[in-house]
């Protein structure tokens, strides 16, 4: 089953940090993500995933 999409979080919360008063926004890997078309690598991997909520048991 794929993953829901995630919603911006409201940024108004005074009982929780912000991400980016937590991390270091100038670190290689934030800016790794900035460049990432995040939708665009959605859409390529949907395929991979099902729709519906089925497991397969291993077997044993």
């Amino acid at each position: 089953m794929r993953p829901k999409q995630q919603h911006k979080a409201r940024h108004d919360d005074l009982f929780r940090a912000r991400l980016d008063q937590i991390i270091n926004m100038k670190h290689e890997l934030v800016i790794l993500s900035d460049r990432i078309d995040w939708a665009w690598l959605d859409d390529e991997l949907a395929r991979s995933f099902s729709n519906t909520n089925c497991r397969t048991s291993a077997p044993a």
